[in-house]
């Protein structure tokens, strides 16, 4: 069961973000019943989640709160966790890329949940094959 909230005050594309966490979550094999939450929350509550959790100051894209540590094809469902993306900087990060508002909160949706399925980015190897993926399941998922 995916649940997605809107609580940022800015429009986001919410039917895309569940089709695509649908796919995701079917692709990497995961349970079809497993639980996940997205939220799209204001700017000032990701600054405040940053700095809680991350110790690091200011705002970010996407964070990830992981719950069950599910693997693929894991026979029980499970709670995957949470993902928070703030709308306010992934227009702003859309704009830098030359991307679409819209292309950017699904790339985060993907990276938030491949986060919650222990992937990272924290070496070069990593970021290439978490990014390449990401990209590849939104890539996949609206062809």
């Amino acid at each position: 069961m995916i649940e997605i909230e809107n609580r940022s005050g800015s429009l986001a594309p919410e039917a895309e973000v569940l089709k695509l966490l649908q796919f995701a979550i079917k692709q990497l094999g995961l349970h079809q019943e497993c639980e996940l939450t997205l939220a799209f929350i204001k700017d000032d509550e990701m600054e405040e989640l940053h700095q809680k959790w991350m110790d690091l100051p200011g705002t970010t894209d996407v964070m990830s709160f992981p719950m069950d540590e599910l693997k693929p094809n894991d026979p029980e469902p499970g709670i995957l966790g949470d993902i928070v993306i703030s709308p306010v900087v992934a227009r702003t990060q859309a704009e830098k890329a030359g991307h679409s508002f819209e292309h950017e909160v699904k790339i985060l949706a993907a990276h938030g949940l491949l986060h919650l399925l222990g992937y990272d980015h924290q070496e070069i190897a990593e970021e290439k094959i978490m990014f390449a993926l990401q990209e590849d399941l939104v890539k996949r998922a609206f062809a």
